[in-house]
């Protein structure tokens, strides 16, 4: 949703610079909407594909040193247990326990030894559909004004106090939600935001 906001604000500014109309910028802001949901909707499909392709590469590996070398991988579940506090005895024959069941043994080993979760069933997909959505939505209310306004320069003072206010609002729930500091967060989101559009506005201003 940041990427949202910010992209088609600075693509919609840079515009409105050179542009005596809002068919154009509603056009360009369109079709950037849409190549940013397809291609960062892509983007996440393919990388938690790449995550369920990289455990199911690592379970087969840790399977097939169980199957080959059982006595190592046995010493390196009693060397997590000791890590964990436990004993030498105890750890010894937890490990001994678990090694009765291959696929616990494999699932703890996947879980302690590579610090790796089975990544959820459809994970990709929806990953995919939240970023593509999230993108539409933040696109969409940088380029709203010039849907209904027809004088560019109006419609671009009016796409930059409400996309400053819902980079602000973005930017603080954010901060709140990952725990991070309130007004840095906040902050940095916003100002990321104007800086790309000041610069993209700036630009095509030399440019024409």
């Amino acid at each position: 949703m940041s990427d949202g906001l910010t992209v088609p604000f600075a693509l919609t500014a840079g515009l409105s610079g050179v542009l005596s109309t809002t068919h154009l910028i509603i056009v360009s802001g369109i079709s950037e909407i849409a190549a940013g949901c397809i291609s960062m909707g892509l983007g996440g499909y393919l990388a938690g594909e790449s995550e369920v392709e990289h455990y199911d590469a690592e379970l087969k590996r840790e399977f097939h040193e169980i199957e080959t070398i059982p006595e190592t991988e046995l010493k390196e579940v009693e060397d997590i247990l000791m890590d964990l506090g436990v004993d030498k005895n105890l750890s010894s024959q937890v490990a001994l326990q678990i090694s009765k069941d291959k696929n616990l043994w494999a699932d703890f080993m996947m879980k302690l030894e590579l610090k790796m979760e089975r990544p959820a069933k459809n994970r990709a997909a929806q990953s995919a559909g939240t970023i593509a959505l999230s993108y539409l939505v933040g696109g969409f209310i940088p380029l709203c004004p010039y849907i209904f306004i027809s004088n560019p320069k109006t419609a671009f003072y009016v796409s930059c106090l409400v996309t400053i206010i819902a980079l602000i609002i973005f930017g603080y729930l954010k901060s709140k939600v990952t725990g991070q500091p309130v007004i840095r967060g906040t902050f940095k989101v916003a100002i990321t935001g104007i800086v790309a559009a000041a610069a993209a506005y700036a630009l095509a201003k030399a440019v024409s």
